[in-house]
C-alpha cells in the first residue's frame, strides 16, 4: 500500500476515543441491528468454529505428513491463531461492530484496506461454502443413494438461508446446537479412545492401543522437519513431507475462528462474551485438536491412518476408534456429525457473509442496498444476495468440478491468508492511531505484548506462504494471490472514478 493510502480517512470518522465512548449506542444498534447473541451463544459458536469435516477427515493428510509431530504442528498454529483472534479481540471489544476487521480496516487504515478486507473475506466464506454445500449432498446419499446431490444442495441452501431471515438469535440457536453435536462426538471419541489405551486393545496392524505408538514407529519426528521423498522409480519430482509441511494444512483448519469478532456487533454483552470465548480458545485447541489427534494416534498407529480398508476405503481415523470398540455403527455417527459440520459452515458462512456486506454498504464500500434492514434487524438484502452468489458457486462446482477445486479453492487459500496479515496490521494502525490522538486509556482486552506478536504473527504467515510453494496442491494458491490481491485492488478503484463521475 502507498503511504497515501494508509493515511485515508473517511469523512465523519469517529476517533477511537469517541467510538468506544458508548458501545451501546453504535451505529448497528441504532440502525436496527439486534444484539441477541447470548454468552452461551457466542461460547459455542467460537467453538464449533475449531471443529469441522477437517477435524474428522482432512487430519489424515496432516499426520501423513508429520506423524505424531503433527500434534506440535496444531499447537504452534493454534498459538499463531490465538494471537490474529486476539488482535482482533482486541478492537472487538474496545469499538464493537458488524464486520469487525473489515470495519476497523476502513476506519483505522483506510476506505481501500477496508474495501479489500471486506471483499475479500466475503468471498473467501462464498468458495468455502460452496464446497461445503457441493458435498453436503454425499453425506446424504450414504443413507439415501436414489437423492440426486443437487437437489440436496438447493434444499439445505434454502433451508438455512430462511433460518438466518429469522434473526439473529435464530442463527445463534442453529450455531449453539451443531456445535453441541461436534463437540460431544469429540469428546465421545476421545473417550472411547482413553479406554481402548487402557485395555491395551489391539489395534490396526497387530501394535497393541498405547500412547507408547507417538514414539515407537520412527520417533516423534518420523519424516523429519522438511524432507523431499523422491518418487518411485522411472517417474521424475517427488513430494516434500515432514513437520513444516504439515503446518500448511494446519493453518486453514483453523479458517473460520475469526468469526468471534464478526458477531460483536449483535452480542448483548461483548465486553464479557469475546474476551471469554477468546481465551478459550487454546484450550478448545489442546483438548479437540491435539488431544483428539494424541488419542487416534495412540490407538490406531500414526502410519496406517488414512490407509484404505480391504475393500479399499479410506476410513476416517474417528470411524476407526469406535470401531476398535465393537461400535459397528461408527460410520452413521460419524456421517450424521460430518453432515451437521457442513450445515454448520454455510450457517456461519451466510451469517458473516451477510455482516460483512452490511458493513461493506455502511463504509460506502458496497451498494447501500445491502445495508438494508428488515424488520427483526436483519440484513435481508446481504443474506439473499450471498445466498444466490452460493448458489451460483455451487452450480460452478456441479459442472465444472476441476476449474472450482483447483481454482476457486486456491483464492479461498490465499483470502485466509490476506484475511489474517492484514487483521493483524490493522491492530498495529489501531494502536498508532490511539497514540497519535493522546488516548493513553487502558484498553479492557489488550493484545499480549502488543509489541512484537502482531510483527512474529505476520512473518509467521509469510513463511506459510513460503512453505506453499513446495506442495502441488497449495501451489496454485500462491501463483494466483497477487493476481486476486490486484483484482480486489482494481475493482476498489473502479468504484472510486464511478463514485467522482457521480458526484460531477
Amino acid at each position: 500500500m502507498a503511504k497515501s493510502d494508509i493515511t485515508e480517512t473517511s469523512a465523519g470518522k469517529n476517533s477511537p476515543t469517541t467510538a468506544t465512548a458508548d458501545p451501546d449506542n453504535s451505529s448497528e444498534q441504532s440502525h436496527g441491528l439486534r444484539k441477541n447473541l447470548t454468552n452461551r451463544h457466542i461460547q459455542l459458536i467460537a467453538l464449533g468454529g475449531a471443529i469441522g469435516t477437517g477435524l474428522f477427515y482432512g487430519s489424515s493428510e496432516s499426520i501423513s505428513l508429520a506423524g505424531p509431530s503433527v500434534l506440535l504442528a496444531y499447537l504452534i498454529g493454534g498459538v499463531i491463531i490465538f494471537l490474529v483472534v486476539r488482535a482482533l479481540g482486541e478492537m472487538s471489544v474496545e469499538d464493537p461492530k458488524a464486520g469487525a476487521f473489515s470495519y476497523y480496516a476502513s476506519e483505522y487504515w483506510s476506505k481501500r484496506a477496508g474495501f479489500v478486507s471486506g471483499w475479500n473475506y466475503w468471498f473467501n466464506y462464498i468458495l468455502v461454502s460452496m464446497v461445503e454445500l457441493s458435498v453436503v449432498g454425499q453425506f446424504v446419499n450414504y443413507w439415501f443413494p436414489q437423492i440426486p446431490q443437487w437437489i440436496t444442495a438447493c434444499v439445505f441452501l434454502v433451508g438455512i438461508t430462511a433460518a438466518n431471515l429469522l434473526g439473529v438469535k435464530m442463527f445463534g440457536e442453529f450455531e449453539f446446537w451443531f456445535a453441541i453435536i461436534k463437540v460431544v462426538a469429540v469428546i465421545a471419541m476421545i473417550v472411547a479412545g482413553v479406554v481402548v489405551v487402557a485395555m491395551a486393545v489391539p489395534g490396526v496392524g497387530g501394535a497393541v492401543a498405547s500412547f507408547s505408538n507417538l514414539f515407537s514407529d520412527g520417533g516423534f519426528f518420523p519424516n523429519g522437519i522438511m524432507t523431499h521423498v523422491a518418487a518411485g522409480k522411472g517417474a521424475s519430482g517427488g513430494q516434500w513431507t515432514g513437520f513444516l509441511m504439515a503446518l500448511v494444512v494446519v493453518m486453514f483448519s483453523f479458517g473460520g475462528v475469526e468469526l468471534i469478532g464478526v458477531t460483536a456487533g449483535e452480542t448483548a454483552d461483548p465486553k464479557h462474551t469475546i474476551p471469554k470465548a477468546t481465551n478459550d480458545i487454546i484450550w478448545r485447541i489442546l483438548v479437540f485438536y491435539i488431544g483428539a489427534l494424541g488419542v487416534i494416534m495412540a490407538v490406531v498407529p500414526w502410519a496406517h491412518i488414512g490407509q484404505p480398508d480391504a475393500n479399499g476405503t479410506v476410513i476416517s481415523p474417528f470411524v476407526q476408534i469406535f470401531d476398535s470398540i465393537g461400535v459397528k455403527s461408527a460410520a452413521t455417527i460419524l456421517n450424521f456429525v460430518c453432515l451437521t459440520a457442513v450445515v454448520s459452515v454455510y450457517n456461519s458462512g451466510l451469517y458473516s457473509n451477510s455482516r460483512m456486506l452490511y458493513s461493506l454498504a455502511e463504509q460506502g464500500n458496497a451498494p447501500r442496498a445491502l445495508s438494508k434492514l428488515s424488520k427483526n434487524g436483519v440484513p435481508y438484502v446481504g443474506v439473499l444476495a450471498s445466498a444466490a452468489i452460493t448458489a451460483v458457486a455451487v452450480v460452478v462446482v456441479f459442472l465444472w468440478p476441476a476449474f472450482a477445486f483447483n481454482y476457486l479453492m486456491a483464492i479461498a487459500m490465499t483470502a485466509a491468508i490476506i484475511n489474517w496479515v492484514m487483521i493483524m496490521i490493522t491492530q498495529l494502525k489501531f494502536r498508532a492511531r490511539r497514540k497519535a490522538s493522546g488516548n493513553t486509556e487502558k484498553l479492557d482486552f489488550p493484545l499480549p505484548l502488543h509489541r512484537i506478536t502482531p510483527w512474529i504473527t505476520i512473518v509467521f504467515l509469510l513463511a506459510v506462504v513460503v512453505l506453499m510453494c513446495f506442495s502441488p496442491g497449495y501451489l496454485p494458491a500462491v501463483i494466483i494471490g497477487p493476481i486476486w490481491l490486484a483484482i480486489l485492488l482494481g475493482a476498489y478503484q473502479i468504484t472510486q472514478v464511478r463514485k467522482k463521475k457521480k458526484q460531477q
